[in-house]
Protein backbone atom coordinates (compact mmCIF):
# COMPACT_ATOMS: atom_id res chain seq x y z
CA UNK A 1 0.00 0.00 0.00
CA UNK A 2 1.23 3.47 -0.89
CA UNK A 3 -0.17 6.64 0.70
CA UNK A 4 0.18 9.92 -1.20
CA UNK A 5 -0.94 13.48 -0.56
CA UNK A 6 -1.85 16.18 -3.07
CA UNK A 7 -2.63 19.87 -2.83
CA UNK A 8 -4.90 21.95 -5.04
CA UNK A 9 -5.62 25.66 -5.35
CA UNK A 10 -8.03 27.68 -7.46
CA UNK A 11 -9.28 31.26 -7.59
CA UNK A 12 -11.87 33.05 -9.70
CA UNK A 13 -13.05 36.63 -9.80
CA UNK A 14 -16.65 37.65 -9.28
CA UNK A 15 -18.98 38.36 -12.19
CA UNK A 16 -22.39 40.00 -12.16
CA UNK A 17 -23.87 37.73 -14.81
CA UNK A 18 -23.19 34.35 -13.18
CA UNK A 19 -24.61 32.15 -10.42
CA UNK A 20 -22.36 31.24 -7.49
CA UNK A 21 -21.49 27.55 -7.20
CA UNK A 22 -19.31 26.24 -4.38
CA UNK A 23 -18.84 22.63 -3.39
CA UNK A 24 -21.37 21.50 -5.95
CA UNK A 25 -24.28 23.59 -4.66
CA UNK A 26 -25.68 26.96 -5.65
CA UNK A 27 -25.09 29.63 -3.03
CA UNK A 28 -27.60 32.52 -3.06
CA UNK A 29 -25.53 35.65 -3.72
CA UNK A 30 -25.73 38.64 -6.04
CA UNK A 31 -22.45 37.69 -7.76
CA UNK A 32 -21.17 34.50 -9.32
CA UNK A 33 -17.68 33.45 -10.34
CA UNK A 34 -16.27 33.99 -13.81
CA UNK A 35 -14.82 30.95 -15.56
CA UNK A 36 -14.98 28.64 -18.55
CA UNK A 37 -16.99 26.05 -16.58
CA UNK A 38 -19.33 26.90 -13.70
CA UNK A 39 -16.20 28.25 -11.90
CA UNK A 40 -16.70 26.18 -8.71
CA UNK A 41 -13.33 27.01 -7.12
CA UNK A 42 -13.77 24.43 -4.36
CA UNK A 43 -14.35 21.53 -6.73
CA UNK A 44 -11.50 22.73 -8.96
CA UNK A 45 -9.10 22.76 -6.01
CA UNK A 46 -10.27 19.27 -5.01
CA UNK A 47 -9.73 17.97 -8.55
CA UNK A 48 -6.16 19.30 -8.56
CA UNK A 49 -5.46 17.78 -5.14
CA UNK A 50 -6.60 14.40 -6.48
CA UNK A 51 -4.92 14.53 -9.90
CA UNK A 52 -1.47 15.56 -8.68
CA UNK A 53 -0.58 12.52 -6.59
CA UNK A 54 -2.45 9.99 -8.73
CA UNK A 55 -1.84 10.98 -12.36
CA UNK A 56 0.76 13.74 -12.08
CA UNK A 57 -1.59 16.15 -13.85
CA UNK A 58 -3.74 19.18 -13.11
CA UNK A 59 -7.26 20.22 -14.03
CA UNK A 60 -6.13 22.26 -17.05
CA UNK A 61 -4.43 19.25 -18.61
CA UNK A 62 -7.49 17.02 -18.39
CA UNK A 63 -10.24 19.60 -18.84
CA UNK A 64 -8.70 22.54 -20.76
CA UNK A 65 -10.56 25.83 -20.95
CA UNK A 66 -9.76 25.86 -24.67
CA UNK A 67 -12.10 22.91 -25.24
CA UNK A 68 -15.68 23.99 -25.98
CA UNK A 69 -17.16 20.82 -24.48
CA UNK A 70 -16.27 22.15 -21.01
CA UNK A 71 -17.92 25.55 -21.55
CA UNK A 72 -20.31 26.17 -18.62
CA UNK A 73 -20.02 22.51 -17.55
CA UNK A 74 -21.14 21.54 -14.07
CA UNK A 75 -17.92 20.95 -12.12
CA UNK A 76 -19.50 17.97 -10.37
CA UNK A 77 -19.27 16.16 -13.73
CA UNK A 78 -15.54 16.89 -13.88
CA UNK A 79 -15.09 15.73 -10.29
CA UNK A 80 -16.97 12.49 -10.89
CA UNK A 81 -14.86 11.83 -14.00
CA UNK A 82 -11.66 12.56 -12.02
CA UNK A 83 -12.67 10.10 -9.29
CA UNK A 84 -13.31 7.42 -11.91
CA UNK A 85 -9.92 8.06 -13.54
CA UNK A 86 -8.00 7.72 -10.30
CA UNK A 87 -9.93 4.55 -9.40
CA UNK A 88 -9.02 3.04 -12.78
CA UNK A 89 -5.40 3.76 -11.85
CA UNK A 90 -5.74 1.84 -8.58
CA UNK A 91 -6.27 4.68 -6.11
CA UNK A 92 -8.85 5.19 -3.43
CA UNK A 93 -9.51 8.41 -1.53
CA UNK A 94 -8.79 8.42 2.19
CA UNK A 95 -9.82 11.99 2.97
CA UNK A 96 -10.08 15.51 1.59
CA UNK A 97 -9.51 18.65 3.67
CA UNK A 98 -10.46 22.01 2.13
CA UNK A 99 -10.46 25.73 2.84
CA UNK A 100 -12.54 28.43 1.10
CA UNK A 101 -11.13 31.96 1.25
CA UNK A 102 -13.81 34.64 0.84
CA UNK A 103 -14.83 37.83 2.54
CA UNK A 104 -18.39 37.39 1.26
CA UNK A 105 -20.75 35.66 1.17
CA UNK A 106 -20.73 34.11 4.61
CA UNK A 107 -20.69 30.34 4.11
CA UNK A 108 -21.28 28.73 7.51
CA UNK A 109 -24.91 27.89 6.71
CA UNK A 110 -23.85 26.02 3.52
CA UNK A 111 -20.87 23.97 4.71
CA UNK A 112 -22.87 20.86 5.66
CA UNK A 113 -24.78 20.90 2.34
CA UNK A 114 -21.48 21.20 0.45
CA UNK A 115 -19.97 18.30 2.41
CA UNK A 116 -23.03 16.16 1.75
CA UNK A 117 -23.00 16.92 -1.98
CA UNK A 118 -19.26 16.34 -2.36
CA UNK A 119 -19.34 13.09 -0.37
CA UNK A 120 -22.14 11.89 -2.66
CA UNK A 121 -20.32 12.83 -5.88
CA UNK A 122 -16.93 11.47 -4.76
CA UNK A 123 -18.35 8.37 -3.11
CA UNK A 124 -16.72 8.82 0.29
CA UNK A 125 -18.12 9.13 3.79
CA UNK A 126 -19.08 12.68 4.81
CA UNK A 127 -16.69 12.34 7.75
CA UNK A 128 -13.83 12.02 5.23
CA UNK A 129 -14.37 15.48 3.76
CA UNK A 130 -13.96 18.75 5.61
CA UNK A 131 -14.69 22.27 4.46
CA UNK A 132 -13.61 25.34 6.34
CA UNK A 133 -14.25 28.96 5.38
CA UNK A 134 -12.07 31.91 6.28
CA UNK A 135 -11.45 35.52 5.30
CA UNK A 136 -8.24 37.42 4.68
CA UNK A 137 -9.29 40.26 6.99
CA UNK A 138 -10.00 42.53 4.00
CA UNK A 139 -6.52 42.02 2.51
CA UNK A 140 -5.83 40.97 -1.08
CA UNK A 141 -8.31 40.26 -3.87
CA UNK A 142 -10.56 38.08 -1.68
CA UNK A 143 -10.50 40.67 1.10
CA UNK A 144 -11.53 43.39 -1.31
CA UNK A 145 -14.45 41.22 -2.40
CA UNK A 146 -13.12 40.70 -5.93
CA UNK A 147 -13.41 36.91 -5.89
CA UNK A 148 -13.05 33.63 -4.04
CA UNK A 149 -10.14 31.21 -3.65
CA UNK A 150 -10.00 27.63 -2.36
CA UNK A 151 -7.38 25.16 -1.19
CA UNK A 152 -7.64 21.39 -0.97
CA UNK A 153 -5.43 18.65 0.42
CA UNK A 154 -6.27 15.06 -0.50
CA UNK A 155 -4.84 11.83 0.84
CA UNK A 156 -5.06 8.91 -1.55
CA UNK A 157 -4.10 5.27 -1.20
CA UNK A 158 -2.77 2.96 -3.89
CA UNK A 159 -3.19 -0.68 -3.05
CA UNK A 160 -0.40 -2.82 -4.49
CA UNK A 161 -3.01 -5.43 -5.40
CA UNK A 162 -4.78 -3.00 -7.74
CA UNK A 163 -4.00 -3.27 -11.40
CA UNK A 164 -3.25 -0.18 -13.42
Amino acid sequence: MKIKTGIGFDAHKFSEDRKLFLGGIEIPYELGLLGHSDADVLIHAIIDSLLGPTLGKDIGQLYPDTDGKYKDIDSKILLKDTVELIKINGYSISNIDTQIIAEKPKLKDYILKMRQKLAEVIGIDIDDISIKATTTEKMGFTGRGEGIAALSVATVIKNNNNLK
